[in-house]
């Protein structure tokens, strides 16, 4: 009697092959017929539209800065009254009563002036810690960044503020201050330049 033991080999297997994205074509992929004097441009040219594909990428996720300000030298010393938390809304009295002290805006908003510099925010990837489009962040660029700092790095040639973290391994990770999903944390790997400018020590911004 003839065996009819059925064998489990042969015929496409249900999630076999690779899976989009595994490739540096960073999508579905086919198989197709090349010259073989013709391979070595071809994978050239993927390897290029993949970068290209990983910079736009990037360039969305990073909400890039471009714009950098240098505090003027030899600024005036201003300083302005400092009112009571408990005035109520509305110009303050100047009653002596009511002031605890003088602020000057310079110094409270730089700690160095040598290594502070300003930078415009243009996204809204940090808008949860405060920082809108159009404000100025202030950056100190003597700072010692820890977890937990929001700082300016720079990434590829990209400039981004970011919360600093760290990855199970160790290696960095930048985080977003935006809850509305639209922005991923960003992994710091081997392949990637990768540099902190600066600590994030402040903002401001006007309203007309």
């Amino acid at each position: 009697m003839e065996n009819e033991h059925k064998t489990s080999k042969g015929g496409k297997r249900p999630g076999a092959g690779r899976k989009p994205g595994s490739t540096t074509a960073l999508e579905k992929t086919t198989v197709i017929r090349v010259p073989v004097s013709q391979k070595s441009v071809i994978v050239d040219l993927l390897q290029a539209y993949a970068r290209r594909l990983r910079n736009v990428q990037q360039k969305d996720n990073t909400d890039p800065v471009s714009v950098f300000e240098y505090p003027e030298l030899n600024a005036a010393k201003v300083s302005r009254p400092l009112y009571q938390s408990k005035v109520p809304a509305g110009f303050p009295s100047p009653a002596d009563d009511h002031i605890e002290g003088r602020v000057n805006p310079n110094e409270y908003l730089i700690d160095q002036e040598d290594s502070t510099f300003f930078v415009t925010i243009q996204g809204e990837s940090m808008i949860e810690a405060g920082l809108l489009p159009g404000d100025k962040a202030v950056i100190d660029r003597e700072k010692q960044p820890v977890i937990g700092n929001i700082v300016l790095a720079m990434i590829d040639g990209e400039f981004t503020i970011k919360v600093l973290s760290k990855q199970k391994d160790g290696t960095p990770k930048l985080l977003p201050a935006n809850s509305s999903g639209k922005y991923a944390p960003i992994l710091i790997k081997e392949s990637m330049q990768f540099q902190i400018f600066g600590v994030v020590t402040g903002s401001f911004r006007r309203f007309k």
